[in-house]
């Protein structure tokens, strides 16, 4: 079914969220005598108005591609987050051209292989408008062209850092790091306060002794016992993202706070080794994820049950809304998600993650070679400088949030 392509591939453009199976959603359906009130503003950010409409279109398009969290309580965090930005934009007197717009729109579609115009249809048979889609690219892409011109003056690139992240990116799978973790929960609503803790270790965490001891103390992860110290990792079974960010530290160094779907992450580089045998690819995975309760004993039983991904399906019973099957590259592959397939052996499962109050239940099925053409130095360069904006970005958006005014009608 093509929709579940769609879901599952176009999803990562913008979210880093993938989803498998094929789900239907049924399209919005509302009745002549509340048509009025979907038009009626739901919140004003600056007084300017979010409407009904908006929020249910966002969030049908949030089930579409499987975000995490209730659909309508982050339709309206993102809706509000657009305004934010939108209102930013005009005060900086950046606009969108229509070519802006339309290469936008064809990038994202073209995520999942489809044409602008048959991401739109296919977007169509859940019930989503064209002009839902329109407002979500433009809203990222004229984000993207205000944090670049307040911030790009201000982010030192040296020539040093573009051949680590070069090297990095020729020879992902030549390189293994081995790595602690801090995992900081960030639910909806608190994600502001889970950043601006992580800042606050990250600032004043130095060594592997007091990572660990706040690892202990503050991390939600598994390892959080083990100090949060990780086994070693091939550099390609991690975001590239996630990847450079800790091939770029130095030993005993933390990282600066990396958000994922849900949390927020500190990285400890405890050592780099090289793996001269190994051919330089990249990698995609195949995972299935069965949500399942929150229960050890039936856990334990789900994991003596099934042995590998197809068993893993089958304890579904033909429930298609508790399992998905997805097959990705690593850039596509939410950052929670890929963090735990990355400590995982084809068979071996992961329940370190949660969705409304359920254990998510992961597992790795395998994982590919994908040959991608060599990135350019531009390229890269490029790579590195939206990295080191996308931190500044979220404290920027913090700051509006703010300053805003935002009221109930």
């Amino acid at each position: 079914m093509r929709f579940s392509v769609l879901k599952r591939q176009a999803a990562a453009a913008a979210f880093g969220l993938v989803l498998a199976a094929p789900v239907t959603v049924a399209p919005v359906m509302v009745a002549p005598a509340l048509a009025q009130d979907l038009f009626a503003p739901r919140l004003y950010i600056n007084d300017r108005a979010i409407t009904e409409y908006e929020v249910q279109q966002r969030a049908l398009f949030l089930q579409v591609l499987r975000a995490p969290g209730n659909p309508e309580e982050e339709a309206l965090k993102a809706l509000v987050a657009d305004r934010l930005r939108q209102t930013e934009a005009e005060r900086l007197d950046i606009t969108l051209t229509e070519k802006d717009l339309t290469d936008g729109l064809a990038e994202f579609a073209g995520r999942a292989n489809l044409t602008t115009e048959q991401f739109v249809a296919e977007l169509a048979k859940a019930g989503i408008a064209p002009e839902t889609f329109r407002d979500f690219v433009s809203a990222g892409i004229l984000w993207r062209q205000v944090v670049r011109a307040k911030f790009l003056g201000q982010v030192p690139i040296s020539e040093a850092d573009v051949d680590r992240a070069l090297a990095a990116s020729a020879r992902p799978k030549a390189l293994q790091v081995l790595a602690s973790e801090l995992v900081i929960p960030a639910p909806p609503g608190q994600e502001a306060e889970a950043l601006a803790q992580a800042q606050e270790l990250s600032d004043r965490l130095s060594g592997e002794a007091e990572f660990a001891a706040a690892a202990r103390q503050y991390s939600a992860a598994p390892t959080a016992g083990a100090g949060g110290r990780l086994d070693w990792l091939p550099l390609s079974n991690l975001p590239a993202a996630i990847g450079q960010k800790i091939l770029a530290l130095d030993a005993g160094e933390v990282s600066d706070p990396v958000s994922v779907p849900g949390a927020v992450v500190l990285f400890l580089l405890r050592d780099v080794a090289e793996d001269t045998a190994a051919e330089p690819i990249s990698v995609s995975v195949e995972w299935v994820e069965l949500l399942v309760p929150d229960d050890a004993a039936e856990i334990a039983r789900i994991r003596a049950a099934a042995d590998d991904c197809d068993m893993l399906q089958a304890e579904a019973g033909g429930q298609t809304d508790r399992v998905t099957l997805t097959k990705a590259g690593m850039g596509e592959v939410p950052g929670d998600v890929a963090l735990e397939l990355a400590k995982l052996d084809p068979g071996e499962t992961s329940v370190a993650l949660t969705r409304g109050g359920l254990r998510r239940m992961l597992m790795l099925c395998g994982r590919e070679a994908v040959q991608d053409p060599a990135p350019t130095r531009d390229q890269v360069r490029d790579q590195v400088i939206n990295q080191k904006l996308e931190g500044l970005a979220e404290g920027y958006l913090e700051e509006l949030r703010a300053a805003a005014i935002i009221r109930e009608p």
